[in-house]
């Protein structure tokens, strides 16, 4: 397991669209935000990486 993900690589693996995809980490912004994370940052670390998976239901 890596220790980041890009967005891409993120909604390829959840078999949705990148702008899906964006559309979904918009909607989390508040819960990134907490994290202290941006959801225009190029590579997700491990932590968000792991909320998304639960949110969208994918194995890694």
């Amino acid at each position: 397991m890596k220790h980041s993900y890009s967005k891409s690589e993120l909604a390829t693996m959840a078999g949705v669209s990148y702008s899906t995809f964006y559309r979904y980490l918009r909607s989390r912004r508040m819960l990134f935000e907490q994290m202290g994370l941006s959801i225009y940052a190029k590579k997700l670390p491990l932590r968000a990486v792991k909320d998304i998976c639960d949110d969208y239901c994918f194995d890694l």
